[in-house]
Parts: structure tokens; C-alpha cells; sequence
């Protein structure tokens, strides 16, 4: 097949760089360890440079502990198969670009190593832009707002852990808050949700057990979490357990929010036509980019599906990329976008994005909108 560029730029190269970066703090999720306080946060930026010069950057955020792709796999990946893919073809093309990594890369059950796709496929969206002078929300022609209030993150598993971890939020400007459940065997969950509660009796509040509970425990914790006005309950059963999500959200008085089920925008499709779903988790990496994320949300949105946003601990250039997403459907619930809580991006230069009291500004420069300090990322990479 042809590919028609028109006179308009091509994909030249695809970059890989792998960097550590600092950790602020300990995360972790009922699968293992986010990041570890004082260990470097292991991230896999990517640099796509078009063949009019424009450059663009995108981000994966290798966490084994929560899906399968691992730094090595994510590189390897990228430089031996999505990159070659890629190279030559038009940079506008980021639909073909789609199709094509779908023949790359096999999609197994759903998608194909979204993770590695979607660094580069977000890191192209920032070249495009940037090569028409024009932002993210400008180049899809769509923006309904300005900042997206984001959540602080919870992880404790005893409830004084819990509110000195809802304190600090506080300190920060943080308003509304997101407990991870299921993070330690024995751990009382209901006693940490109920501390968060107590400590931010009027922010918005919900719970995220990461795939750890059975039918029957997430039932109980589902009805005990009711009385606590928590907003959302995410993804309680594995991820493939369409039906047990089914008859959960039928069951229970919390909305059930899926997230890791969602990868392809089809799974989406599959759990509307079941009743399985309600509310749905928009994630930028987990579904492969921003290209399918578009999709994937302007579905959800059309069946009526309630958006909620999220993301995996990114450093800068994931959280534009989020940012972007979130405030082209103009999602209204606070974020999981918890990567300053938790890591540091050496590499951000002037624009910066800016946090003030748990509110981020969507950049509005091109493409992401944000400064990258490419001779900070090759120190960190080397």
C-alpha cells in the first residue's frame, strides 16, 4: 500500500530512552510496588522525529505489577518492531498508524503491548502538533476545559497510615481523594477507607481495589462502603471477569467502575452491549495511545457511560498527554493522575506544567505544551 503524504512530514525516527528518575514516596497496589522511596522510578520515553524536523515525545510506564509489560519488553518492542512500522510513514496518518502496529503486534485477547504502542503514538501526536504550531485540544478541535482537578492517592494499610497520608494531601491543596485496597494481605480496607473519610469528611472519595477481591468480598466491602458516600468502586473483579462485573454493578449500591478490563476500545463495546458497565476509566497507555483513547472516550460517551480519568505514575510527558485526554471530554470528577506524588521529572524545562492546590492547567502551547530537556533525558538514560 502507498502511503499518500501530500507534501506533509514523515515519521523519520523512533527513539528509545530508558530513564530513572527520583521517587518521592512508596506506592503500591494490591499487585506489588508502584515506586519505592529512594529507588529511581524506571520510565521508557520515547522521541519521535518527523522528516521536517519537528520532534515529539511520549512515555511507558513499565509496572509489572499491574500489567505484563516490563521496560525490556516495552524496548525491545519499540525499536526492533514498533519503529520500523512506523519509519516512513505520514505523520498525519495516526489512524494508519493504528492499523499498522495492530498488524505488528498480534492483539492477543484484546491490544498488543498498549504500553509500548502508546508512547509512541502519543509522542507522534506531539510532533503533529508541534509541526502546525498548534496545541492538542487545537489539533482535535476540541477542549472543554481549561484545568482538571486531580485526587490524592492513598495507600495505607492501617488507618493511621491513612490519615497522616490524607494530612499531607490536605497540606498540599489536595481536596478530594483515591485509596487503594487490597495492597497487603490482612490489611483492614474498610478501616483505612473509613479513616480517609473521617479525615476529608467533604471531598469526593473512591475506592480502586486493583482486581483483588472475589465476587462475594466485593459484594460486602461494595454495601459497606455505601454508607461512606464514596463515589466509585473501580475494578473490584479481574479483568476478564465480564460477567462477574455484570452482576456486580446489578448488585451493588457503589458504582462499579472498570478499568482494567478496558484496554481496546471493542472491550468497551462488549461490556455496553452486556449491561456490564457504567462508569468507565479512560487511561491514556492502557489502551494504546491517544488515538484509541479519543475513540474509547467519544464511545462512552455516546452510550451514556460515565468517564472517569486515570493514569499509571507517569512523570510530565504522560501527564500532558492526560491532561489533554481529560480536558477534551471535559471530565468533571477528579483524576488519579498521580505521578508528582510520587516521582520527580528532572527533564521538564520552561513550559512547565503547573499543580496549584490539586488543580493542573492544561498546556496550551504546541503539541503538549510542555519544555523537554532532551540533554537531561540522555544524562539519565545513560
Amino acid at each position: 500500500m502507498t502511503h499518500h503524504t501530500y507534501g506533509s512530514p514523515t515519521i523519520e525516527r523512533v527513539e528509545t530512552f530508558t530513564v530513572a528518575l527520583p521517587t518521592l514516596r512508596d506506592f503500591t497496589v494490591a499487585g506489588g510496588p508502584v515506586t519505592r522511596g529512594g529507588r529511581p522510578a524506571i520510565r521508557v520515553l520515547v522521541k519521535v522525529t518527523a522528516s521536517d524536523g519537528s520532534t515529539g515525545w511520549g512515555e511507558a510506564t513499565p509496572i509489572p505489577s499491574w500489567t505484563y509489560e516490563t521496560t525490556e519488553s516495552i524496548v525491545s518492542t519499540i525499536d526492533h518492531y514498533l519503529a520500523p512500522a512506523a519509519t516512513g510513514r505520514a505523520l498525519w496518518d495516526l489512524d494508519g498508524l493504528v492499523r499498522t502496529f495492530d498488524r505488528t503486534i498480534s492483539r492477543g485477547f484484546s491490544i498488543g503491548m498498549p504500553l509500548a504502542r502508546s508512547a509512541v503514538d502519543v509522542a507522534c501526536h506531539d510532533a503533529l502538533a508541534r509541526s502546525r504550531g498548534l496545541s492538542l485540544g487545537e489539533l482535535w478541535g476540541r477542549r472543554r476545559s481549561d484545568t482538571v482537578e486531580l485526587a490524592w492517592i492513598v495507600t495505607g494499610t492501617d488507618a493511621a497510615t491513612a490519615r497522616d497520608s490524607v494530612a499531607e494531601g490536605r497540606a498540599n491543596g489536595y481536596r478530594h481523594f483515591k485509596v487503594k485496597t487490597g495492597v497487603a494481605a490482612g490489611a483492614d480496607d474498610l478501616a483505612v477507607v473509613t479513616a480517609v473519610r473521617e479525615a476529608a469528611p467533604d471531598g469526593i472519595l473512591w475506592v480502586d481495589a486493583n482486581q483483588s477481591c472475589t465476587a462475594d468480598s466485593a459484594l460486602r466491602m461494595a454495601r459497606a462502603l455505601e454508607p461512606l458516600g464514596v463515589t466509585a468502586f473501580e475494578q473490584p473483579l479481574p479483568a476478564n471477569d465480564i460477567d462477574g462485573l455484570r452482576r456486580l454493578r446489578d448488585l451493588s449500591p457503589v458504582p462499579v467502575a472498570v478499568d482494567e478490563s478496558l484496554r481496546h476500545p471493542s472491550d468497551l463495546a462488549t461490556f455496553v452491549r452486556l449491561g456490564a458497565v457504567g462508569t468507565a476509566v479512560a487511561k491514556v497507555q492502557r489502551c494504546g495511545g491517544l488515538t484509541l483513547a479519543l475513540r474509547q472516550c467519544q464511545l462512552a460517551e455516546d452510550c451514556g457511560v460515565e468517564i472517569m480519568g486515570s493514569g499509571l505514575t507517569e512523570s510530565d510527558i504522560g501527564l500532558a498527554a492526560s491532561l489533554h485526554l481529560f480536558a477534551a471530554f471535559g471530565v468533571t470528577t477528579p483524576v488519579d493522575l498521580n505521578g508528582r506524588q510520587f516521582l520527580t521529572s528532572p527533564y521538564a524545562t520552561d513550559p512547565v506544567i503547573r499543580v496549584t492546590a490539586g488543580t493542573a492547567e492544561v498546556p496550551a502551547g504546541p503539541g503538549l505544551g510542555i519544555g523537554v530537556n532532551e540533554e537531561v533525558i540522555r544524562e539519565l538514560s545513560a
